[in-house]
């Protein structure tokens, strides 16, 4: 099940089981699936129309006046048109706005550049009182979803289009801010993060016919980041490897370096999007062609070591 269908499934579960709750959506019911919230409790669904901006500002009201809002659009417009509202309006009030983008990163595909959006990480996790979220299979997002109706101030959850296979399963509890080790290992760690969770597990796969063990850590919290399990990380092996689908810049792998950077324990590599824009694809194709892809990754561990 793709993360955004998962969303879906948990908002109409959430309007149903607590009255607080409203959903804002920009004319994308049915491709971010709070179509599901709709059907569920439609008095308490609102279509926004393609007024990203306006959608926040809604939101941030609505949630001045007491309510939980979940507003959603996809990231490239969620995180990108919105920016000024999600900043001004929502997190200098510290507002219980629950931002839940989907189609992020380049596993986009066919749709190309324009909504590729590999920066929405750095966009959100840069801005006071967000917290910043990404989810890496169907059940880790419906505990994600559910759990932030309880956290106070703006979340944004970063959500994918395209159907992943379950890491977890029914007794998968989420934990805010902390990190999962999925897979113990030495010498290598690999950290990541959304659908590069599975992409890791594969790559321990493949580095097992060599010879080589890693650990496979996943972050679900980005911000606030685990930073206690990082420096245990660092402490115990020799190179970290973040592994996103997301720019380099400014999103895990930079919030992996901020928190070690002081302590100087090894080396981290990052592997992600570089400094470019992507291009239309499948999303096998551009995974491989920009290093996302598990055997592109295990090369480079491989170089690496």
């Amino acid at each position: 099940m793709a993360t955004r269908e998962a969303c879906g499934k948990a908002l109409a579960e959430l309007i149903v089981e607590n009255e607080k709750i409203v959903v804002l959506d920009a004319d994308l019911t049915k491709s971010t699936k709070t179509i599901e919230a709709k059907k569920a409790c439609p008095k308490r669904h609102f279509n926004m129309g393609i007024a990203e901006g306006n959608m926040m500002g809604v939101a941030a009201g609505l949630a001045a006046s007491g309510k939980i809002v979940y507003a959603s659009s996809f990231a490239m417009f969620a995180s990108g048109r919105a920016y000024e509202q999600i900043r001004n309006s929502i997190c200098y009030s510290n507002l219980n706005v629950k931002i839940c983008a989907t189609h992020a990163g380049i596993s986009v595909g066919e749709d190309g550049a324009s909504h590729q959006c590999n920066e929405d990480i750095g966009l959100m996790r840069v801005i006071p009182n967000m917290k910043v979220f990404q989810p890496c299979d169907a059940i880790e997002t419906k505990a994600i979803i559910k759990a932030i109706s309880e956290i106070e101030g703006p979340c944004y959850v970063r959500l994918g289009r395209s159907k992943v296979e379950d890491v977890f399963d029914e007794s998968y509890r989420f934990e805010y801010g902390k990190g999962r080790i999925i897979r113990k290992g030495k010498k290598v760690c690999i950290i990541a993060s959304g659908m590069m969770v599975q992409e890791a597990m594969k790559v321990g796969e493949l580095l097992g016919k060599e010879g080589i063990e890693p650990t496979i850590v996943n972050i679900a919290t980005i911000k606030p980041i685990d930073e206690k399990l990082l420096i245990e990380m660092a402490k115990t092996h020799e190179y970290i490897v973040t592994c996103e689908e997301h720019s380099i810049i400014n999103g895990l792998g930079s919030a992996v370096c901020e928190v070690l950077a002081p302590y100087r324990l090894c080396k981290v590599i990052r592997i992600g999007i570089e400094d470019v824009f992507g291009e239309s694809g499948s999303t096998a194709e551009l995974f491989d062609k920009y290093g996302l892809s598990a055997d592109k990754i295990a090369e480079s561990i491989i170089r690496l070591l």
